[in-house]
């Protein structure tokens, strides 16, 4: 399945080049109205970024979230700033369907275990951001030294069974995704469905990655750059069943 991405900062839809938080592109003023228009395209599935909340550790959008949620009637997933299971249970109260948690992962798998018992790897999914195969964490402002695919193991050993990874060299940029990182995570990891993010640019990257092996994608810039469209989109989603 393909997914487009709403990145929501200060209660707005926007883009960021390679998570640089002083790079930012305004996409739509109103996000609730463009997840409705994305619906009424055929989009069943949208991925939700609260930049704020990833940057400052607490979600920030969660009114803008609340009127995402009212105006979409499909799958909606969210991360960003969720790093307790307070907030955790506040979006699933909402009516969010999957929650990602990220830096977490890294900074307190405790948290992250208690949260895939509880709630269950359906409606928990991991977020591995990085860079040259390195976990990035804190809204992508600081690098640490774990391997992608150390803090993947870990977290299938704790109970989880999606992650969305992203190269953050890619993300934003339209220079293609990173197939060999995608590629040999979701070889090693055969159990997991891991979940493709940065750098796709139009149908050719879409096929590549499902030839690769990889189910699920997620798109932004490419969509609000024209070379990937809502119909290509639906039309991909309704093939896959």
């Amino acid at each position: 399945m393909i997914i487009p991405a709403i990145d929501l900062q200060a209660g707005k839809s926007v883009r960021l080049y390679q998570g640089d938080f002083s790079k930012q592109t305004l996409i739509d003023e109103d996000p609730a109205a463009q997840a409705q228009k994305f619906e009424e395209a055929g989009i069943k599935c949208l991925h939700l970024v609260d930049l704020d909340g990833a940057k400052k550790g607490v979600p920030q959008n969660q009114e803008t979230i609340a009127q995402i949620r009212a105006a979409f009637n499909g799958l909606l997933e969210i991360g960003g700033g969720v790093r307790d299971l307070k907030r955790l249970s506040q979006y699933l109260n909402l009516g969010i369907d999957r929650v990602i948690i990220g830096s977490a992962a890294l900074l307190d798998p405790e948290f992250v275990k208690n949260a895939l018992q509880k709630f269950g790897p359906q409606k928990v999914v991991i977020g591995v951001d990085g860079t040259g195969g390195f976990v990035a964490v804190n809204g992508w402002l600081e690098s640490s030294e774990t391997k992608m695919s150390t803090l993947i193991k870990k977290m299938y050993i704790a109970g989880a069974l999606s992650f969305i990874v992203t190269d953050v060299a890619r993300d934003g940029t339209l220079s293609g995704p990173n197939i060999n990182l995608l590629q040999s995570l979701q070889t090693n990891f055969p159990q997991c469905n891991i979940i493709a993010s940065g750098g796709i640019r139009n149908a050719a990257d879409i096929k590549e990655l499902l030839h690769a092996g990889l189910k699920d994608m997620i798109v932004g810039k490419a969509l609000f750059k024209g070379s990937l469209t809502l119909k290509e989109i639906a039309e991909v989603n309704s093939n896959a069943g």
